[in-house]
């Protein structure tokens, strides 16, 4: 499985930016997907997660009404759109799968991760 996030880039506070995550390497619609992001000198943290049909979606409290994952299974991609940026979502990005298809472990179970994407948001 491979996972290539883009999007990312500078922007300032209050601005909008929309990350996204193609995937290959098996069928994309039978697995849900996730989103974290790290910021330096802190944990990966998760951010938020779309089931397989795209019907079920979980996000961290810090995002709620700022951020919408989204996908589009015909082009094996999954969406980041980000709005009212704050400085505090400065981190490096990455989108993530799990390894059981059919599943709904939002926050846990990713096994694949992509190399990540660095978004910066300034004051």
């Amino acid at each position: 499985v491979q996972l290539q996030a883009s999007g990312g880039g500078l922007v300032q506070a209050g601005g909008s930016l929309r990350l996204s995550c193609a995937a290959s390497g098996r069928t994309f619609s039978n697995y849900a997907m996730g989103w974290f992001r790290q910021a330096p000198g802190k944990e990966r943290e998760f951010v938020a997660a779309i089931s397989w049909s795209g019907g079920t979606t979980h996000y961290a409290d810090f995002v709620k009404g700022r951020f919408t994952i989204s996908r589009d299974n015909a082009k094996n991609t999954v969406y980041l759109q980000m709005n009212s940026l704050k400085p505090e979502d400065t981190a490096v990005y990455y989108c993530a799968a799990p390894t059981e298809n059919r599943s709904w472990y939002p926050v846990t179970g990713y096994e694949y991760w992509g190399q990540g994407t660095q978004v910066t948001v300034s004051s």
